[in-house]
């Protein structure tokens, strides 16, 4: 592509040399330069491209796009542009390198604290369901088509995000879901996709090591719902309005929007609902008829994110009865209230929850599904909010008989610590064992764990590693649980003898 079309939609301010000149690549990593390339200097949260464009150039660049306050180096052959925000220039740029791929498919963005993944999948399943082919983005992988590409992060960077929509697209996907992280909204990695609808979840606490305050966090979040224009495409959001942040969101909406929830009149409302193990069974109240839904997943909180699914797939043209025919055959999403059973006389459940929010409602469905013991394990990640660390030991002594204090991803810190952190909000009169060795917690909590009990194992999920100090170790719960059962699960406690 010839630079001065791919500079066509971008706000520059000045060129410096020849724009009549072929790009073959973009990148904004100096060590992802290749043929004649475009390098886009951002300034990160630990380095600054800016710092890296003679290796840029020395690796192949033929073009260089930096911020307006740092001064264009004149290298013969190599053309500066000049821009306000380098961040959304080069959302810009990757758009219009693979050839706006979002203006021809259907763009689904779900954003929220929890809730994300399962409605995610939830989405792409209906579509795919009802004949309209359907890529998917998020925390677990990317899938195109039948190909599955692990994920690093729950929303790609500008070039992969435009570089995956433009092979679904050439695939024959019709549409896209995906999930935006607050990272992505605020470094702006989604800034040149139009999305059709824009999903809210729910807001509790999280990230707050990556944003100051709770209110940068939100604003974060708000920017996608900002984003949506009735001059581009017509757009819609679609709105959790029993979560308390919903007034906000909606009071600066300049598309129309589509309210689901429980507890107050919204366009699409659960009702009578009854939550088993193996299932959830609700009334959806819609423009005053009512529909029987029935779910083969369980767990309180998928009645709001089946709520989302039906509610965002009703607004794209297709009929609410096939919508609610289909969806009682989605079979849940790996490490999202995942239950495992390989014969045991009580409940084994692995989740992802590793918010506060999060963690209660696992805990709250799980009590409320055993008359029995609820056995609780769960750690903190390292590096990461420790304010929640406290609130989270706190809710699991709360809900939980026997409380089991672990590793998640200590990364650099003394996994000690970490735990100390927690210790601070445990209940002193409620049970608890620490034990920082993740795999030997587990073992004990199934060794622990008598007939008619509940063990859940919370904060890691789908994840199949565990991010140690000085290296990544393969590690999956739902592993640990069946390979337990496997040697018959007859080892003595950890830590016992």
């Amino acid at each position: 592509m010839i630079l001065a079309q791919l500079l066509k939609n971008l706000p520059y301010l000045k060129i410096y040399g020849n724009s009549d000149i072929e790009i073959e690549n973009v990148s904004c990593d100096s060590n992802d330069i290749s043929g004649k390339a475009l390098f886009c200097c951002i300034k990160g949260l630990k380095t600054d491209g800016h710092n890296f464009i003679r290796q840029a150039i020395n690796n192949g660049a033929v073009a260089v796009c930096v911020s307006k306050d740092h001064i264009v180096e004149k290298t013969e052959g190599v053309t500066f542009i000049t821009v306000t925000d380098t961040k959304k220039a080069f959302a810009l740029i990757c758009d219009s390198f693979y050839s706006h791929p979002a203006d021809n498919m259907k763009i689904i963005g779900v954003t929220g604290t929890n809730g994300k993944t399962t409605t995610v999948f939830m989405i792409e399943y209906l579509l795919n369901s009802l004949e309209k082919p359907t890529g998917l983005m998020g925390t677990l992988y990317t899938k195109i088509g039948d190909e599955k590409i692990k994920s690093s992060v729950t929303t790609p960077d500008a070039k992969t995000l435009s570089k995956n929509l433009a092979d679904m697209l050439s695939n024959g996907m019709e549409a896209a879901v995906f999930e935006v992280s607050s990272h992505s909204l605020a470094l702006d990695r989604v800034y040149a996709c139009n999305f059709d609808r824009a999903v809210f979840t729910n807001l509790t606490q999280d990230h707050l090591d990556f944003h100051k305050d709770f209110d940068e966090y939100f604003q974060a979040k708000m920017k996608l719902f900002e984003s949506l224009s009735p001059d581009i495409k017509e757009s819609k959001a679609i709105i959790n309005t029993d979560d308390q942040w919903s007034g906000k969101i909606i009071s600066k909406l300049r598309v129309p929007f589509i309210s689901y929830g429980i507890k107050h009149e919204t366009d699409f409302k659960a009702n009578d609902f009854t939550v088993k193990p193996d299932g959830i069974e609700y009334d959806l109240i819609h423009k005053e008829k009512i529909y029987k839904v029935t779910l083969s997943v369980s767990g309180f909180f998928n009645i709001y994110n089946s709520l989302a699914a039906i509610t965002t797939v009703y607004s794209l043209g297709f009929k609410l009865e096939k919508i609610i025919e289909k969806i009682k055959d989605f079979s849940g999403v790996k490490g999202r209230f995942e239950i495992i059973n390989c014969g045991q006389d009580f409940s084994v459940i692995v989740d992802y929850a590793h918010t506060p929010d999060g963690l209660i409602n696992v805990l709250n469905t799980a009590r409320n599904l055993t008359k029995d013991r609820l056995i609780s394990v769960f750690g903190c990640g390292g590096d990461r909010d420790k304010t929640k660390r406290p609130i989270m030991g706190k809710i699991a002594s709360e809900y939980s008989d026997m409380t089991i204090i672990t590793s998640d991803n200590p990364r650099t810190e003394d996994p000690s610590k970490i735990i100390d952190d927690i210790l601070n909000g445990i209940l002193k009169n409620k049970d608890y064992k620490i034990e920082p060795d993740r795999k030997n917690a587990i073992e004990y909590a199934l060794n622990t764990a008598k007939k008619g009990d509940i063990v859940v194992i919370a904060g890691k999920g789908h994840e199949d590693y565990q991010i140690l100090k000085d290296k990544t170790i393969h590690f999956d719960d739902s592993e640990i649980v069946r390979e337990y059962f496997s040697r018959g699960g007859c080892q003595p406690p950890a830590g016992d003898s």
